[in-house]
């Protein structure tokens, strides 16, 4: 019984706790994309590699990503599309 109440409680307590915290874009960047974007272009803080691509605007990197561009798989490795965006926009303000 008691372990039912902790349980309840729990779930009680996730439920009125909000929406979860949106993704951190750096800690995006070192899990998924670091490996190539240290080593291949565009380098992580390249302002000239970095300069047409932030032009585009985040929507459009952001779907680039989403969809994958050889060697980059789609979502660049990332889980989900909120990781995609928070890892490009990191990505972005490095670049600028």
């Amino acid at each position: 019984m008691k372990r039912v109440m902790i349980l309840a409680g729990t779930i009680a307590v996730l439920m009125v706790s909000g929406p979860v915290a949106a993704a951190d874009g750096k800690a995006v960047y070192d899990k998924s994309c670091k490996g190539c974007h240290t080593a291949m272009k565009p380098k992580l803080g390249d302002k000239a590699a970095w300069a047409p691509l932030i032009k585009q605007g985040d929507a459009a990197l952001t779907a680039s990503v989403m969809k994958g561009k050889p060697p980059m798989p789609p979502k660049g490795g990332a889980a989900n599309e909120a990781d995609v965006k928070a890892a490009v926009e990191y990505m972005m303000s490095q670049g600028k």
